[in-house]
């Protein structure tokens, strides 16, 4: 399901846009528009240049010089990054919960 696009007037009585995912949360919010015809024509610019819109990225990185630590033998078997349970059969199990029995759609009513 695609994200959906909310009209709606602010505080100061202009008029926006915002982008929501399907499961509500905010993507992107628009600069006020003084009507709503303009309004509306930001949502189309929007779905025409943002569709496969090329990322540039201004932000500034630091360099990480600290060195990685190496592997320390005497750490504890009951350490934080060794998992407690088996992540593959969970997984699985899971899956057939919601799937339900893989043979389910090749039954028909052969009478």
């Amino acid at each position: 399901m695609a994200g959906m696009f909310e009209l709606f007037v602010d505080e100061e009585a202009a008029y926006r846009f915002r982008l929501t995912a399907p499961d509500g949360t905010i993507m992107a919010v628009s600069k006020p528009f003084n009507t709503k015809t303009d309004a509306v024509a930001g949502i189309a610019a929007v779905r025409e240049y943002a569709g496969m819109g090329l990322i540039s990225d201004h932000c500034t990185t630091t360099v990480d010089t600290t060195q990685p630590r190496a592997y320390d033998a005497a750490q504890p078997a009951d350490s934080a990054r060794v998992p407690k349970i088996d992540f593959h059969a969970r997984a699985r199990a899971v899956r057939r919960a919601v799937s339900g029995p893989r043979w389910a759609g090749a039954i028909h009513n052969l009478s």
